[in-house]
């Protein structure tokens, strides 16, 4: 059997020690461990890689802690609008929805489409449609809405400024959310989810469901899922980016992944982190903001739950 491994990250930005009380603090801890453990168990109990990034996003979604499913921000017309893309690294096959509206657990929808239609990516209305013939429930506002996301739309509501919700300086919440895991099968598999900007217009996209900016997984190399300000890491390709390094550079998981967030989407302006794993269970959690909500475990006995700068 090989080693395996999960990550898990709920979001980069700044995150400053004293910026938010202990016992916020302790509950970001508390969640991010759920999340890392069920996935872990999974990996444990010779499941699959891409099982266990599935359940591991899935009980991000659940918490209104982080930007993805139930605690997503909110738009310029004041609704939840959520993407999500999943990957194995197996295959090369992916799934990824956008623009999609009172699904509760999104990461769920775009494994679907990765394995229930011809397609890998789907959005808006068609995204809706697909998911209503598989079977979802469509939640109500209600179940999406979270006082501080409110007041956060509320601070630029009716106007033309957009917020990243990592660059939020003030007690807020963060949080893109994603994981990565290596199989004890040396597969690996790659899930992100999010609810975007806040305040966003015009059915604007970023880069976590767009397979090779926000979300990639390959077993010759790695699996990645990334945080940030999503238009650089489109720009920059940043997921496939690490993949592209490792393969025809001959680059380390750990050396690919640094010089990605380092150096290369700093140089274009964007800033973020991203989390790594390869097929050897070997992993990576870079990340140049002052802080990124994040957690691994290895069968090595190694782990760890962490949120700022060591």
């Amino acid at each position: 059997m090989k080693p395996y491994s999960i990550v898990i990250h709920g979001g980069a930005g700044t995150l400053v020690k004293g910026l938010m009380t202990t016992e916020l603090e302790t509950k970001y801890k508390a969640a991010l461990e759920r999340a890392l453990e069920a996935g872990y168990i999974v990996l444990k109990n010779k499941g699959s890689a891409l099982d266990a990034v599935e359940i591991s996003v899935k009980l991000l979604e659940d918490t209104p802690l982080f930007n993805a499913g139930r605690g997503a921000v909110f738009t310029a017309e004041g609704t939840h609008e959520m993407d999500a893309a999943i990957m194995d690294g197996s295959n090369l096959k992916a799934g990824a929805v956008s623009l999609v509206t009172g699904i509760k657990n999104p990461i769920s929808l775009a494994r679907d489409v990765m394995q229930k239609s011809y397609h890998v990516f789907l959005a808006g209305e068609g995204a809706m449609e697909f998911a209503k013939g598989n079977g979802y429930s469509i939640e109500s506002p209600d179940y999406f809405y979270d006082e501080v996301r409110y007041q956060q739309w509320q601070g630029i509501k009716d106007s033309t400024t957009f917020q990243l919700d990592h660059s939020v300086k003030k007690d807020g919440k963060f949080g893109t959310v994603g994981a990565v895991a290596c199989d004890a099968n040396g597969n690996v598999a790659a899930a992100t989810s999010t609810g975007g900007m806040t305040n966003k217009k015009w059915g604007r996209v970023g880069d976590s469901p767009m397979i090779g900016a926000g979300t990639y997984a390959n077993n010759a190399t790695c699996a990645i899922s990334c945080t940030g300000s999503g238009e650089y890491f489109i720009r920059g390709v940043v997921a496939y980016d690490v993949s592209c390094l490792m393969e025809y550079k001959g680059m380390t998981l750990q050396e690919a992944a640094s010089e990605v967030i380092h150096h290369r989407i700093l140089k274009i302006g964007g800033d973020g982190g991203l989390i790594a794993v390869d097929a050897m269970g070997n992993i990576a959690m870079p990340f140049n903001t002052e802080g990124m909500y994040r957690g691994y475990k290895t069968s090595k006995g190694n782990g760890e739950i962490a949120i700022y700068k060591d």
